[in-house]
């Protein structure tokens, strides 16, 4: 009972900090899409936790910002007061960054002090932690990418950032379910490879969503379901050499987008019958229902923010959207696991 109580705790705990990973990715995507990742030009982990102070302190900060390519090439004759909209987005993200850090490390350490970590399950948790201090390094990375000459992040890394969050928060995710959930009712090898199948493919789809971010394809072909009266865009393979297209075109890399998303449309709902047919567990069943059922939204908001040209409220939900999916697809590969 002890140990059951103990367990029902650091699940508690974990996804509180899967809800901090949830905030980050969604105000990361709200970053993005302001334009305002590049507004703070130094990487100081400590000293950067306070923002500026007085007035002095504003102009000094917005003076690096002047010396930067965005500055002179995008927002040239940004006042002060422009400046601060931008620094207080990618601030808050950088905030929430060390915030995550403080609420994963210090219970963990309080909760290995205490004995109430096993040795395997504390080498995973020291393993997330490692993976969450390689991640604030990676979106320093990132940011340095848009500051020498063309102001605009690197898509690669870009898309590295945000598949390494989404790492983060399945494997904190996955420990939850493994401290909360006993181990379902037994169903067929083929359906429980199905379903981490789709787990993986949405993770798939989250990837090539960070390219679509870093190439802004978002902002071309608003036309749904064809791509300006194509289903296949001309200029897919405009690009040599040709494997340039799949990371550099925007018609491609909107192209691949789509046609993962048209895939899960068709595969989640047969994986969801598939489910009722086996009488899988009621844990199961549900995650099936939740998976259809975020999916069914997500795809409904890409689409909108696609003929809307990407608005950024639709945007930034689309974003959360994806979680939500890739939540719903772990929920079900580990009940059915």
């Amino acid at each position: 009972m002890q140990l059951a109580a103990h367990n029902r705790a650091v699940a508690a705990w974990l996804l509180v900090c899967c809800a901090f990973v949830f905030a980050i990715v969604v105000v990361g995507g709200i970053t993005r899409l302001t334009h305002s990742g590049l507004s703070i030009v130094e990487w100081q982990p400590i000293v950067g936790a306070l923002p500026p102070l007085d007035e002095a302190a504003w102009q000094e900060t917005f003076g690096k910002y002047k010396q930067t390519p965005e500055y002179r090439l995008v927002n040239p004759g940004m006042t002060l007061d422009g400046f601060k909209i931008i620094f207080w987005w990618e601030y808050v993200h950088r905030l929430l960054g060390r915030l995550t850090g403080a609420v994963f490390f210090l219970p963990l350490l309080w909760f290995a002090l205490r004995g109430r970590i096993s040795r395997a399950l504390g080498w995973k948790l020291v393993g997330i932690l490692a993976l969450g201090a390689a991640q604030g390094a990676l979106g320093w990375y990132m940011v340095q990418s848009g500051l020498v000459d063309n102001p605009r992040v690197s898509q690669f890394r870009l898309t590295a950032h945000l598949g390494i969050a989404f790492l983060i928060y399945a494997a904190m995710l996955w420990i939850a379910f493994d401290l909360l959930f006993a181990r379902a009712s037994p169903v067929s090898r083929r359906l429980r490879g199905f379903a981490f199948a789709l787990a993986a493919l949405v993770f798939v789809m989250v990837l090539s969503g960070g390219l679509v971010a870093g190439t802004r394809a978002g902002l071309a072909y608003n036309t749904f379901p064809l791509m300006n009266g194509r289903f296949v865009p001309p200029e897919i393979f405009a690009l040599e050499p040709w494997y340039l297209n799949f990371s550099n075109n925007i018609s491609t890399v909107q192209f691949d987008h789509r046609l993962i998303a048209w895939l899960l449309a068709f595969l989640v709902p047969w994986f969801w019958l598939r489910v009722r047919r086996e009488a899988a567990a009621r844990s199961a069943r549900l995650s099936a229902d939740l998976l259809l059922g975020a999916l069914a939204l997500q795809i409904a908001l890409g689409i909108a923010t696609l003929l809307l040209a990407v608005p950024v409220p639709l945007a930034a939900a689309h974003q959360a959207g994806a979680l939500l999916v890739f939540s719903a697809a772990l929920f079900a590969a580990h009940s059915l696991r």
